[in-house]
């Protein structure tokens, strides 16, 4: 009996979950897409535990099973909006089937690097969308033509780096070659003085 109050108060909450969603980037102005659909995790695990806690079918659960079901929602939320709006806006992956699509199908091999450098940046605002997230994190701050790190920042770039280092693959699959290369990807990297702001 439990297990059917519990999956019809799931269902309930993914609609309202993805109706919560829907109304939000169609009515609302969004400044970060993944923080929105994380808010709309939380809104809906509320509504949907709201309307569930009023029900007389939904007392058959214990105060424990009530909020072990809100932790599922609130997870679930939180999976829906990494997993699904937030990948479709950044991966480059999903934009490579798109082009290829676009373009009728195929596409030279030799033609990505300048798609990747000339088309993707530009057709997806890449560099304001990024730097619009990294303001709304708290992340940088822009003051005369020169975005600079916070102390926030430096943390999340300290941690990025000791992670990519020592925690990422270090015998990668990249084009039939088995590589370390993006453990560190600045290693040959050459620093260019001219874009160096204080």
């Amino acid at each position: 009996m439990k297990y059917k109050i519990c999956f019809a108060a799931t269902s309930s909450f993914l609609f309202i979950l993805f109706l919560t969603y829907w109304i939000h980037i169609t009515f609302f102005k969004i400044d970060v897409i993944f923080y929105a659909a994380v808010v709309d995790g939380l809104i809906a695990t509320t509504i949907t535990f709201v309307i569930f806690l009023s029900s007389k079918k939904f007392r058959a659960c214990t105060s424990i099973e009530k909020l072990l079901l809100a932790i599922v929602w609130v997870l679930t939320g939180y999976i829906f909006a990494i997993s699904v709006p937030t990948v479709l806006d950044r991966s480059l992956s999903f934009y490579t089937l798109e082009k290829l699509q676009q373009r009728g199908g195929g596409i030279k091999y030799s033609a990505f690097e300048g798609i990747y450098a000339n088309e993707y940046i530009k057709e997806h605002r890449l560099t304001d969308v990024r730097l619009t997230e990294q303001l709304s994190s708290g992340t940088i701050v822009i003051e005369n033509d020169c975005v600079k790190l916070t102390k926030l920042g430096d943390q999340l770039a300290s941690f990025s780096r000791f992670f990519r280092a020592n925690l990422l693959p270090k015998r990668r699959l990249l084009m039939n070659k088995y590589t370390d290369e993006l453990v560190d990807p600045f290693r040959a990297s050459e620093p260019t003085a001219s874009y160096v702001c204080h």
